[in-house]
């Protein structure tokens, strides 16, 4: 059996960051407190000491100005991952986000890529304002030109972030915001963890029940496919 290590969701996002960070010069990090304040859900730690102010970079509190930025530096072929502090703050750059990001590769006849990552916590969490609790992928995920993904595990995370800031599209990373301490193994073989966009994947094998789901949803659902089968067993008894 493969060697496996415990890391935390947040842990492995960082990982990612770091890692392509580190592959490519041209990737960069861009978003409210992601720098000096290491991100709001310290995310981005340690990365500013590691890579420096010109790649780990702070922002005003100006949403739809660090956006239209990133879309622009996407076009002269850079790589921003632009970090919301939430998603629900993304809806302030809907324009950068809708308009502009997917839809550059078309109004440019093929001439412009927008290889930029959006990424950020998204959904409710524990005693937050309206404000900060929108479940936007149902927003994103019916706009042409956008791939969006919601990671459920640690391995998820790390592994559908890495391959979004590798694409050439628009991707956004909706990280739910209760999972950030979730604990979760990976391979200690796993050096370059990539986990293709746009495909399903099976987390636990059955024959009766088809169970679809994403997000926060995936080990409430797993809880319950094990409890219906615990409670087959004891009936069949």
């Amino acid at each position: 059996m493969s060697e496996m290590r415990e890391i935390t969701y947040r842990q492995a996002l960082n990982e990612a960051l770091a890692e392509e960070l580190a592959r490519d010069p041209n990737v960069f990090l861009m978003g409210e407190e992601v720098a000096e304040y290491n991100g709001a859900y310290k995310v981005s730690q340690g990365l500013l000491e590691r890579f420096g102010p010109k790649r780990i970079i702070d922002t005003p509190i100006s949403e739809n100005g660090f956006a239209g930025l990133g879309v622009g530096a996407a076009m002269v072929g850079l790589r921003p991952i632009i970090e919301f502090m939430t998603f629900s703050f993304s809806l302030v750059a809907f324009d950068q986000v809708v308009n502009n990001a997917p839809n550059m590769l078309t109004m440019s006849g093929g001439q412009f890529n927008i290889p930029i990552t959006f990424r950020g916590p998204n959904g409710p969490a524990h005693q937050l304002g309206a404000t900060h609790s929108h479940a936007t992928e149902c927003l994103y995920a019916n706009v042409p030109g956008l791939k969006v993904c919601t990671p459920a595990t640690p391995r998820d995370a790390k592994g559908l972030l890495k391959t979004a800031v590798r694409d050439n599209n628009p991707v956004l990373v909706l990280e739910s915001e209760l999972l950030y301490s979730l604990k979760g193994m990976i391979e200690l073989a796993e050096t370059e963890l990539l986990i293709p966009l746009g495909k399903a994947e099976v987390k636990r094998e059955g024959s009766d029940v088809t169970i679809i789901c994403y997000a926060q949803t995936l080990a409430l659902a797993l809880a319950v496919a094990e409890q219906f089968e615990f409670t087959f067993d004891q009936t069949a008894r």
